[in-house]
């Protein structure tokens, strides 16, 4: 039987969600967790890799166990085992074809950003220190650019191993207040470093270290920003998950 894992879980202290030889991960956690109360290995396979130290409200995986109905009990049970960090809302039985990766199609993140300093929110949002108040109004306009575009080459980290850089974005917007800044990104799919990058060239819109013209022609030749800035992970969380 197939099993659709709800989670959620704090990713400072990880490597990410993928299995790592010599670091802590998330996934390493919850397949230890379901080995030590199913008494048997379990393969968790989730929605995607997240990056060392990003966040996500919600993830999906998916995992297969035919002799153990995974009720609210085991639930129980293995949020009591789990570390403080990680967390499982849910598990539901699913067809055997549901996969938590490939039958995803789209995905949502949000980038946190604070301007007053905060030690309570030191790993859950970025401390952006500034002199200067940022040009929101250009932050809009550089976020609203990318929706016209579907190749972001400039916005895959260094060494990817990405087949291609086509994404199809429904959403990308900021949102401001007093205290914080918060960017919102959806599309079908991310390539590596691809929402850290492009809230850094935000940022960098914002504070007038480069224009409007500069993002614009580096998407239309797809070529690398000269000030391409990846954001800190602190900041990031993966906030949802859709399927057909």
């Amino acid at each position: 039987m197939r099993w659709r894992i709800h989670l959620s879980y704090l990713g400072t202290a990880y490597c990410g969600w993928q299995r790592q030889p010599n670091d802590p991960s998330v996934q390493q956690s919850i397949e230890e967790a379901f080995a030590t109360i199913l008494r048997q290995p379990v393969e968790i396979t989730g929605c995607g890799r997240t990056d060392t130290g990003v966040h996500a409200h919600y993830y999906v995986a998916h995992a297969d166990v035919n002799d153990v109905a995974l009720n609210d009990k085991v639930v129980y049970h293995l949020n009591a085992i789990l570390p403080h960090d990680i967390a499982i809302h849910s598990i539901t039985e699913v067809a055997p074809t549901f996969h938590a990766r490939f039958d995803a199609v789209e995905r949502q993140y949000r980038y946190y950003i604070h301007f007053n300093k905060d030690p309570f929110r030191t790993t859950t949002s970025w401390y952006l220190h500034q002199h200067a108040p940022l040009d929101q109004a250009k932050m809009h306009e550089a976020a609203a650019l990318l929706l016209q575009y579907n190749q972001f080459k400039p916005f895959c980290k260094t060494g990817s191993d990405a087949g291609h850089f086509k994404c199809r974005l429904t959403e990308s917007a900021w949102t401001f207040t007093e205290d914080d800044a918060v960017y919102s990104i959806k599309a079908n799919r991310f390539l590596r470093g691809m929402v850290r990058l492009i809230v850094g060239s935000c940022v960098n819109v914002g504070l007038g270290k480069i224009t409007i013209d500069e993002l614009k022609e580096c998407l239309d030749n797809q070529t690398l920003l000269a000030h391409a800035w990846s954001v800190p992970a602190e900041g990031l969380f993966l906030e949802g998950v859709g399927y057909g």
